[in-house]
């Protein structure tokens, strides 16, 4: 076969629909709008959310509380997410990312107390427990606070 012998099955690109081209085209007149009303005329177009005089669903429901956009994003890990590591070293947020503990390092760090660690490291992070801290320094190992 060659591309000579290729015959055209289908047409890539829909042809669009011209309106208002006489009765003989089936989209004469009206323009497939219809017949008066407001989606008729000449920029009559509904809001998507109107309801045709109902109270919308966006006023009928209740609206309660606050979010706040200046709020701080924590990633949290516990103590013994950090027993992966080797003994001596200083775990930073690159550290974690490389490991596969933590997915960016956009959000700000907190260590959270759970678990037992039992290897003396060298942790920085934006904020611990109090728990936290007490088992770092117990397991020989320092917690440094980034700013």
């Amino acid at each position: 076969m060659n591309l000579i012998d290729a015959k055209k099955t289908f047409q890539k690109v829909k042809k669009r629909k011209r309106v208002g081209r006489g009765a003989g085209s089936g989209h004469g007149k009206t323009s497939c709008k219809g017949f008066k009303g407001q989606k008729s005329r000449s920029g009559g177009n509904l809001r998507t959310i109107f309801e045709g005089g109902q109270m919308p669903l966006f006023r009928r429901i209740p609206k309660r509380g606050f979010n706040n956009p200046f709020k701080k994003k924590y990633t949290i890990l516990n103590i013994k997410d950090f027993e992966s590591f080797d003994s001596g070293t200083r775990v930073d947020l690159q550290e974690l990312k490389d490991s596969g503990l933590i997915k960016n390092t956009k959000c700000d760090l907190k260590v959270l107390g759970e678990g037992v660690l039992t290897k003396s490291l060298t942790i920085a992070a934006h904020k611990f427990s109090g728990v936290a801290i007490a088992k770092i320094k117990d397991a020989g190992g320092e917690a440094v606070a980034i700013s």
